[in-house]
């Protein structure tokens, strides 16, 4: 239910009042509501790219766990190598491994990325398999172990190493590009602003000719007339267009000053007829 001084009665004309409070208040619901979206946006869009950069990081975590893993367990077989030993060949985690492979799998936001993973779980396979081979490699008096594992195993890793080196490349430029949706993203989540602070703008200025054209520049040439009145006695003549409460002050004062002048006129008259 609206106010009492908001309430239009059938026939009355609007006031000064309601005018005033309708275009302040205008102005200040667009400021209000452009706000508000500008709010709701910006939350969205950083919400949702902030998850998808979580994401990144996460993956980009996990695959230097991984590649770290399997580089310790390469240098290790290394060591066996060249110190012909195989009492200090290493045991490899491969149920952690591979828990860490399906987390990196989930890990990612895009479905670009999902054969790279896999082409990274093939290569890794082969280097698994082939890594598994070392104790008969390494036993065996027909088969050199320097030979078997530069001219073998190292090629597996090295692919293992590249597929992993292109998925790290990808991961990266998914984060590059999530980073670059997020400042987008901000830009896009400022607009409605600068919208509603532009739109403010032109608003106050409209509302700064509006109150000059139709309430001061009448009060002053109401206060100009009153003055013209009261030293020279001229009549108060301005007329202007409007129909509220100030256009009914601007007619009141038209007719007091006729009414003084014609009240002078006939105090004139009558001492005249009594000199």
């Amino acid at each position: 239910m609206l106010p009492k001084f908001l309430r239009r009665k059938k026939g009355v004309k609007p006031s000064m009042r309601r005018k005033l409070f309708l275009s302040l208040g205008s102005l200040a619901a667009i400021l209000l509501l452009s706000g508000v979206i500008s709010i709701l946006e910006y939350r969205r869009m950083s919400d949702y790219v902030t998850e998808l950069i979580a994401a990144n990081i996460k993956s980009i975590t996990l695959s230097q766990r991984l590649a770290d893993i399997t580089e310790a367990y390469n240098h290790q077989m290394l060591a066996v190598v060249v110190q012909n030993d195989i009492s200090i060949m290493p045991d490899f985690n491969l149920r952690y491994f591979n828990a860490q492979a399906d987390s990196l799998k989930n890990s990612f936001t895009s479905q670009t990325a999902l054969p790279m993973v896999d082409s990274v779980a093939t290569s890794f396979s082969t280097f698994m398999n082939t890594s598994l081979k070392f104790d008969e490699v390494f036993l065996a008096d027909s088969v050199d172990t320097g030979q078997w594992f530069f001219g073998t195993l190292q090629p597996c890793y090295n692919k293992f190493r590249q597929d992993m080196g292109v998925l790290n490349d990808s991961i990266h430029e998914e984060l590059r590009r999530n980073s670059a949706d997020f400042d987008a993203g901000f830009y896009r989540s400022i607009i409605p602003g600068v919208v509603s602070v532009s739109a403010g703008l032109i608003l106050i200025m409209l509302l700064f000719y509006f109150i000059t054209a139709y309430y001061v520049n009448p009060i002053y040439k109401m206060s100009a007339g009153i003055d013209n009145y009261r030293l020279s006695g001229r009549r108060h003549n301005y007329e202007f267009d409007g129909d509220d409460q100030l256009a009914n002050i601007n007619t009141g004062i038209s007719e007091l000053v006729e009414e003084n002048i014609e009240l002078k006129r006939r105090i004139k008259h009558l001492r005249e007829d009594r000199s």
